[in-house]
């Protein structure tokens, strides 16, 4: 059996394509091994690992020249994916695997005694193998519980490629691995992050507490130490669980980046990513050389993204994040591909209002110029800021707030509960208030004349945009919501006019 083919996938973005390894061996005085169809060098280097792998599993290395043809010859192949296909091809070609080895997909990385390693994005890769009618995937041991979530698919994992080989020829010797479910939580939401913890602070919980039932997008603005990044790490545990659709989404993101834990399935929690303010454009929205891979954006799909000290953010990186905060996704484009990552986040900015951080506190003296504070305010340009819906001023937290009980502040708990509550309501509409489109927001926003005059004079005394306008009218909404209300009342517009006044104070 000279001619042997077996299937694998490429992945592209957090999507992958099925491929074709189709095995020849042939003649018997060069021995070759040659692999086609636009390999990366850690494709073509996988033939000295191949060899390795086969003779040291006890099957004997074939006295023939190999060529692999890795179809359709278009598609760049990336990784060390495609050692356990190519090798499995070999070995059928070689007759020690039966003719049922075709209708199986393979993925997996071999090292030099055979055994298969882990290796990302193999949900997508599992998602690939039953949109195009293929029932059996074996990968690795690490990988199978990942693969096991799509659902449809017999998922074995192979910790040996002699292992492999048995599940390819003998699949009724081996008990498939089961697809994992999202349970409810056995009991109460445990918060290890608590707003309880965080001393003083109502204005900005309450305001966080806005944001996480509209899904809406934060600025805080304060001196060093008033609580900043307390509040912003809290923030993820008051949002909702993760639906199934959400978590698959998330996981098909971090699997494809490779962060997924070794034997992890779903993830069960939001994500919360936090960059260093030196992050690149390609690390925070995607890309780098050959395939693009997701950027922090995109691993926060679902969850939140932090960004510290955002004013210390190149201002091309900032600039970026206009689209994937605007659509809930974002585009690569490259000379040979054009990619499309999931970037549906929360944003969570915190600043000082100065490069010393004491601008306008009244205990410390700022020793800082206007020019240079219009500079430093001047790297936050205006339209980003139309894209953050609430503008919060985090003071410095006086000392007998200080010194009370943390059962004295509002727990996660109680937050966690009245933003649930709201996102029934939401859910009810079909969108989250945040991601309302413009075709839905009039009526959902239906105010009364005192809330319409609210929101024309703060209009015409604010220049607002028609952005901004339209997000006034959304986090409004939200605290409608929170509030129990069917229409939006002007003290709900009021309310989301004060998350909106703080840039006008600083950047005006």
């Amino acid at each position: 059996m000279p001619l042997y083919r077996t299937r694998s996938a490429a992945i592209a973005g957090v999507d992958a394509q099925l491929i074709d390894v189709e095995v020849d061996l042939y003649g018997e005085t060069h021995q070759m091994f040659i692999t086609v169809g636009m390999p990366d060098t850690a494709v073509k280097e996988s033939r000295e690992r191949i060899k390795s792998a086969i003779l040291n599993s006890g099957f004997g290395h074939p006295r023939k020249s190999v060529t692999i043809n890795l179809a359709p010859a278009n598609v760049r192949k990336e990784g060390a994916g495609f050692d356990l296909p190519m090798a499995m091809g070999i070995l059928g070609a070689m007759g020690c695997v039966n003719n049922r080895a075709g209708d199986v997909l393979f993925a997996g990385e071999l090292s030099l005694d055979g055994g298969v390693r882990a290796i990302r994005g193999v949900l997508p890769i599992a998602a690939c193998a039953r949109r195009n009618g293929i029932s059996r995937l074996i990968v690795p041991a690490d990988n199978a519980a990942e693969a096991a979530v799509v659902e449809g698919l017999e998922v074995y994992g192979a910790r040996h490629l002699g292992e492999a080989v048995l599940m390819a020829s003998q699949p009724e010797r081996f008990d498939p691995v089961a697809s994992p479910t999202m349970a409810g939580p056995a009991g109460p939401r445990q918060f290890l992050l608590d707003f309880a913890d965080v001393k003083g602070q109502a204005t900005a919980k309450r305001a966080l507490e806005v944001a996480a039932a509209g899904g809406h997008n934060v600025l805080m603005i304060g001196p060093p130490g008033s609580g900043k990044t307390m509040l912003a790490k809290r923030l993820a545990g008051i949002l909702p669980p993760l639906t199934f659709e959400e978590a698959l989404e998330a996981t098909q993101v971090h699997s494809v980046a490779g962060l997924l834990p070794s034997g992890a399935g779903l993830l069960a929690e939001r994500p919360f990513r936090a960059p260093h303010h030196t992050t690149s454009d390609a690390g925070m929205v995607g890309g780098g050389s050959g395939s693009p891979r997701p950027g922090e954006v995109s691993l926060a799909h679902n969850g939140v993204l932090f960004l510290d000290e955002l004013p210390e953010f190149h201002r091309n990186v900032l600039e970026l994040l206009r689209q994937p905060l605007e659509e809930g996704s974002l585009t690569i484009a490259r000379s040979n591909q054009t990619v499309t990552f999931p970037a549906k986040v929360m944003l969570i900015a915190a600043m000082n209002p100065c490069p010393c951080g004491y601008h306008g506190d009244t205990t410390r003296e700022c020793r800082c110029t206007g020019g240079i504070i219009q500079r430093y305010l001047g790297k936050i340009s205006g339209p980003l800021l139309d894209r953050i819906d609430l503008h919060v001023e985090v003071a410095a937290v006086p000392f007998q707030e200080l010194q009370q009980p943390a059962s004295a502040g509002v727990s996660s708990a109680e937050m966690a509960a009245r933003v649930e509550q709201a996102r029934v309501l939401q859910n009810a509409r079909g969108y989250v208030n945040a991601q309302l489109p413009a075709s839905k927001l009039r009526d959902a926003c239906n105010l009364d004349d005192a809330g319409a005059r609210t929101l024309e004079m703060a209009v015409r005394r604010m220049s607002l945009s028609a952005r901004a306008h339209d997000r006034i009218l959304k986090v409004a909404r939200t605290i409608a919501d929170l509030d129990g209300s069917e229409r939006v009342k002007s003290k709900h517009l009021a309310e989301a006019v004060q998350y909106r006044s703080l840039d006008r104070n600083y950047w005006a």
